[in-house]
């Protein structure tokens, strides 16, 4: 079974009154039914993917209320589904992963956002900046200025986030303008209340149909000439009817304080983290109330011109907290303050970092330079009443809180360097039992005997084979687009070259851009599909090729993965014309190996297709521990495998580890004090995949180890002969 939502589900169904308590993006979810969305599409990608995870598992509920759910392709096919609101007052949603989904789906809603909409349209995206990003940092906010669409960057608070998304529907309808909401990691994350309010099902949906289609009107294509009218009505009549929305709205958020003639400028989705940062200056409380005025931009884009020269008026310096790169809102805030000729010093990214993510460390050192400038040392312009003795007192422990952090860290470096040690990586890793970690094993062997390829990598749990002890792969250019980025090297390589993608990436992008162009440009190139049977970096979602409910409920009692129960990957390479296919299963080491030899040698001059079969083991293990926990409750025999090390034999060369690099296989003290090196062992937590055996024999490594059959729950002659067994053996050992 796939990961439940059952809780989650249900929370969807609260009417007026009652309290929801949860995460925000789960709010959100809650927030589109309330709204009377009539039909929700994305693709997933963190942190947003649990709003259309939860939406799948409603489908129950969803056909209820007549809301259409659909887990798309990729976010192009999400982004024109809200094709359906540019003729009708329907309400429409998408989510995904952004900037990188954002990038797939940019013709769409550049044609979108052309004509405008009826009904309202929302596009929650999850986007983040620093370490806790996991894409590439960019901004969905260019999306926003260019295409001409409202872009909401609510303030981490369940209750203003749930307003924003039904704000964000009516915002869209009132300017016509497609309305996106980014949210990143914090703010899905947040937890927090709000008093629900009734679903609203939608006037037209699945179940209350259109009697009739719109009729033709030109205009409302994307498609010259009408375009030249179109983008004159984006800032004729859509902008500056969003802005008269989201002034009569009060969707921006003052918040006033005593320090009148100072004034900070933050996204909404910063202003938790930027409390935190005025708490260590003691100019905010624990209640969250600020001593210097705040202007919470809840919508970044448009702004309103005349709401933060107001702001701004007879400010002595304004600092705008904008995260990520370029400085959108500064230079558009710079620009309007220059055109009105007002002079308000304005500080954002000449005290700020540039990029990177926001933390509170990081803006309490930018805010210690403005309160250094503006509050603890007055300006020549200024009186000598803006300076406190509190708030030098508290810029000194800032200071020193700061110079601590950065002490600790410096220290922490140069003892691990009179050690001379580093302190060692942490990347992230292959789960326990990934079927993805043997066939990298088979990829270094193959090159032990054709040498060293060029590869071609991709999006998904395989990029983690970039990582140590792998570190195969060259370049990763988007998902499913390895085979379409080998083809600038292929011809100028001596060697073929392999590219690797996953089932995922092969739906989403790979089938089209990589493999039918190979084969329309007769490329001799090697792809490498890993075949799981879900896009599971993700979260493990079902897609075409992911084995039906009759397979899984047929293996629910067994122990074997879900093997060649789906063949539509294959069926499809072959209906496209690929000559050249080989399916192998993954843990078999010696085979893919074997086959990527064949490959790379070949005399078949075009696409050569590997598909590595091999259940996800997340999957595997929520299928088969249940079953397991049922048979041990009833008593009943329960049989499993697990692998160890014999330290005797082990010999300290560690070869095992370099070619698995599982976290269950790692080292520990040589029992024999005779020896220095430490051994290979196997700890709790193997899932008996058999890699390590595998690769032991595959890679003629030495014969340590060994596989262990454990019985839970014996019968009366299985207790019988392992007593035998033992007793047998203190015999045997000497004394």
């Amino acid at each position: 079974m796939e990961v439940s939502f059952s809780k989650e589900v249900e929370m969807l169904r609260m009417g007026a009154g009652e309290t929801f308590h949860g995460e925000g993006i789960l709010a959100i979810t809650k927030a589109l039914l309330q709204s009377g969305v009539a039909y929700v599409g994305g693709y997933q990608g963190a942190p947003v993917s649990h709003l259309l995870d939860v939406m799948v598992q409603a489908k129950d509920y969803m056909q209820e209320l007549g809301v259409h759910v659909e887990a798309c392709a990729n976010e192009a096919s999400a982004a024109a589904m809200l094709g359906a609101s540019i003729h009708y007052p329907l309400r429409g949603a998408v989510t995904w992963k952004s900037i990188v989904g954002t990038n797939v789906a940019a013709d769409a809603l550049s044609n979108l956002s052309s004509p405008g909409v009826k009904g309202g349209v929302l596009i929650v995206v999850g986007e983040d900046y620093g370490e806790g990003a996991s894409v590439i940092q960019e901004r969905t906010h260019a999306y926003a200025l260019k295409s001409g669409m409202v872009l909401l960057d609510p303030r981490p608070d369940l209750s203003r986030m749930v307003d924003m998304v039904e704000h964000g529907f009516r915002l869209s309808e009132a300017s016509n303008m497609p309305t996106v909401m980014e949210l990143r990691i914090r703010a899905c994350h947040v937890r927090g209340s709000f008093v629900a309010k009734d679903n609203q099902a939608p006037a037209q949906s699945a179940l209350h149909l259109l009697a009739e289609p719109a009729k033709f009107d030109y205009s409302r294509l994307a498609h010259p000439p009408v375009t030249f009218g179109q983008e004159k009505l984006k800032h004729q009549e859509r902008i500056p009817a969003a802005r008269a929305y989201i002034e009569a709205h009060g969707l921006n958020e003052h918040f006033d304080g005593e320090h009148h003639d100072l004034g900070l400028i933050v996204q909404g989705g910063l202003y938790n983290t930027l409390i935190r940062a005025l708490q260590q200056f003691d100019l905010a409380d624990a209640f969250g109330n600020s001593r210097i005025p705040l202007l919470v931009l809840n919508v970044t884009c448009p702004l309103l011109p005349d709401q933060i020269a107001n702001f701004c008026q007879g400010k002595r310096g304004v600092l705008l907290m904008e995260e990520g790169q370029p400085e959108y809102i500064e230079q558009e805030v710079a620009t309007l303050l220059r055109r009105r000729d007002l002079q308000t010093p304005l500080h954002g990214k000449d005290v700020l970092p540039q990029g990177g993510e926001y933390t509170a460390e990081v803006m309490a050192q930018g805010l210690l330079q403005f309160v250094n400038r503006y509050l603890t040392v007055p300006s020549n312009e200024a009186s000598a009443s803006g300076a406190t003795d509190a708030t030098a007192t508290a810029t000194s422990g800032v200071q020193a809180w700061l110079q601590g952090n950065q002490t600790r860290r410096t220290g922490v470096a140069q003892a691990l360097q009179a050690q001379g040690q580093t302190l060692p990586p942490r990347p992230p890793g292959f789960c326990i039992g990934c079927p993805e970690r043997p066939v990298f094993s088979a990829i270094k062997l193959a090159q032990q005997d054709i040498g060293a390829v060029h590869v071609s990598a991709d999006i998904g749990c395989h990029a983690l084979g970039t990582f140590e002890p792998f570190s195969t792969g060259h370049t990763i250019l988007g998902y499913g687009m390895s085979l379409a980025s080998r083809a600038g090297v292929s011809p100028s390589m001596q060697r073929r070259v392999l590219s690797i993608m996953g089932d995922g990436g092969f739906w989403h992008n790979g089938l089209l851009t990589g493999v039918q162009s190979a084969l329309f440009n007769g490329g001799d190139a090697v792809l490498l599909i890993f075949k799981n049977g879900y896009t599971s970096a993700t979260g493990t979602q079902d897609i075409i090729s992911t084995p039906d409910d009759a397979a899984k409920l047929a293996a629910a009692d067994k122990w074997q993965s879900l093997a060649h129960t789906n063949q539509t990957i294959e069926r499809t390479l072959q209906g496209l014309g690929v000559q050249w296919l080989r399916t192998v299963h993954t843990y078999e080491v010696a085979k893919v190996r074997e086959t990527l030899v064949e490959a790379f040698t070949s005399d078949f001059n075009g696409l050569k297709v590997i598909v590595a079969e091999g259940e996800c083991q997340l999957e595997r293990q929520r299928r088969i521990k249940p079953w397991i926990a049922s048979l041990l409750k009833q008593g009943e025999r329960v049989q499993r495998v697990k692998y160890g090390v014999d330290e005797d034999v082990c010999n300290g060369d560690h070869a095992c580890i370099r070619l698995s690099g599982c976290p269950t296989l790692t080292l520990k003290d040589n029992p024999d004090p005779l020896k220095v090196d430490p051994v290979a062992t196997v700890i709790d937590g193997c899932v008996g995949c058999g890699l390590c055996g595998e690769n032991a024999h595959a890679a003629t490594l030495c014969p340590s180890f060994y596989r262990a059959e454990v019985v839970q729950n014996p019968g009366v002659w299985e207790r019988l002969l392992a007593s035998l067994r033992a007793g047998l053996v203190r015999v045997l050992q000497p004394a």
